[in-house]
């Protein structure tokens, strides 16, 4: 029999770790009207009228609410077109990011 000589080839595998997620938050104002704030949260959140109007009241009587949950770059756009639209009508609206723990 003749020798055969086995080379062990080993694959190394980049570790591949999942992007950081961010909160989109809603901090609440006194000025913004709360049919306002509920249109932004279902234009740019795609949440249903329910969805929306649970999480407007809970930053109304909180102070503050969790939006939703992105990758960063997601998160800051939305907060900022979120922002941007209560701007151009001259509300305070404000969302801000924050990353999840």
């Amino acid at each position: 029999m003749s020798d055969i000589d086995f080379e062990t080839r080993t694959k190394t595998v980049p570790k591949v770790e999942r992007p950081k997620l961010h909160k989109v938050i809603l901090v609440n104002d006194d000025y913004t009207p709360r049919e306002f704030v509920t249109s932004v949260l279902k234009a740019e959140f795609r949440m249903t009228e329910d969805q929306a109007h649970r999480v407007m009241i809970t930053a109304h009587q909180k102070g503050s609410c969790v939006v939703a949950v992105f990758t960063r770059d997601v998160a800051e756009t939305k907060a900022t077109r979120a922002t941007d639209a209560g701007r151009r009508k001259g509300y305070p609206l404000l969302f801000t990011t924050e990353p999840e723990e």
